[in-house]
């Protein structure tokens, strides 16, 4: 189920944030703590925050690790489905053009993403 969740300081929901918002539910930290890991992190690998590999890299230093889903049907895996087949446990889902956090079947972000489609996930 989707929940409304938007940890940005100032209520902005039109900045490009997605994997701020998600690293800061994933970890339970606020946003800020959250965006000053990754443009650490961006800075150390030269690269900028919306990065996979850079905010990535901040999950796996907190004990997650990447999972890549079974090649079966790579276009049509919804967050919806995946909330549905992982009712328990903390992911962060790569979609196309976002990323989202889904903690024990809900996913929890500024708009509802269920229908996008997950190429990738990371868990603890």
């Amino acid at each position: 189920m989707f929940v409304y969740y938007n940890p940005n300081p100032v209520g902005r929901t039109t900045v490009g944030d997605c994997a701020i918002r998600a690293v800061s539910k994933a970890l339970d930290v606020d946003w800020e703590k959250a965006y000053a890991m990754i443009v650490v992190n961006g800075f150390r690998m030269g690269d900028v925050v919306s990065s996979n590999s850079v905010w990535g890299s901040v999950l796996r230093m907190n004990g997650f690790r990447r999972e890549n889903l079974p090649n079966t049907c790579p276009d049509c895996y919804t967050v919806r489905e995946f909330c549905k087949d992982h009712p328990k446990g903390t992911y962060v889902l790569g979609l196309q053009n976002h990323t989202v956090t889904a903690i024990s079947g809900n996913w929890f972000d500024t708009w509802d993403c269920g229908d996008e489609t997950v190429l990738f996930y990371w868990t603890k």
